[in-house]
């Protein structure tokens, strides 16, 4: 029996109506090609500057790395992108015409951006292919998605979803003895099953053996081109591997923007982080 055949007791509903999300209202415009656009945005907390004038433009379909000291910015820039935190001033447009400032978590996320937390997220109690039958974008009312029965489509979807991120063979394993970094691609694919067009991701490899990191960087690399990927990360090595377009965060601003090889360079980057 799946997910949606039954309501586990242990369940958190909250947790449940955070998956259960509705499919976008409103329509993506990329004719500028930017599908996201941050500018001049500012946020204090207390006093702290915690983002100071942020400038920020994702292309369609890029991969970019956001890398930067601790208190750069880079959580409460997400925050902002995602609904969590809203700015002093400053705009931010998922595309031309989604104006995230005036949206709630929820229907952000409904619009089609997707975040992933540091720390996976899986209901732990369910197996592999539940997990990614619970998180299903569709027709979310909860009690006819609990008695609903999966089409051929659905199952393709799942099928394809449980290819790209290497648990086909792990789908009827409980999410809880997973290891940390089957968590984290599973928490990915969990993501993957709303049709997010711009994904967050925070930190992905922290805790992770050297094998789940390179798996990590091409799951993260195959993901680019159909959507827009935004990787938060503290590892060098694998923000190498990775990386098309590197931006440094420095006390809530852009310091530098470029290659790998252009920011590692990059005097500035090298007194507030690299050289640290």
């Amino acid at each position: 029996m799946t997910a949606m055949g039954y309501v586990p007791s242990w369940l958190n509903r909250d947790e449940v109506f955070e998956f259960l999300k509705p499919e976008p209202s409103a329509r993506l415009d990329l004719s500028h090609n930017c599908i996201l656009y941050l500018e001049d945005l500012n946020v204090s907390f207390d006093g702290f500057k915690a983002i100071n004038n942020l400038n920020l433009y994702i292309e369609p379909g890029e991969l970019r790395c956001i890398i930067g000291p601790n208190g750069a910015g880079k959580t409460t820039m997400m925050d902002i992108i995602t609904g969590k935190t809203r700015p002093d001033s400053g705009k931010a447009f998922f595309g031309q015409r989604i104006d995230l400032l005036k949206m709630s978590e929820a229907e952000i996320a409904a619009a089609g951006i997707g975040r992933k937390f540091q720390k996976p997220t899986v209901f732990e109690e369910l197996c592999v292919f539940e997990n990614l039958e619970l998180a299903m974008a569709g027709d979310k009312a909860v009690w006819p998605t609990y008695r609903a029965r999966l089409s051929g489509e659905q199952m393709d979807r799942i099928e394809e979803t449980l290819v790209l991120i290497g648990l086909e063979n792990d789908r009827w394993l409980r999410a809880g003895i997973l290891s940390h970094g089957q968590k984290q691609w599973l928490e990915i694919g969990m993501l993957l099953m709303q049709n997010p067009k711009l994904l967050l991701v925070d930190e992905p490899v922290a805790g992770m053996t050297h094998q789940e990191m390179d798996r990590t960087g091409e799951l993260l690399t195959s993901l680019a081109g159909e959507r827009s990927v935004v990787v938060v990360e503290h590892d060098m090595d694998f923000v190498r591997s990775i990386a098309r377009t590197v931006t440094v965060l420095h006390q809530g601003s852009v310091l530098a923007e470029g290659t790998m090889d252009q920011v590692q360079s990059d005097s500035r980057v090298i007194e507030v982080y690299l050289g640290e």
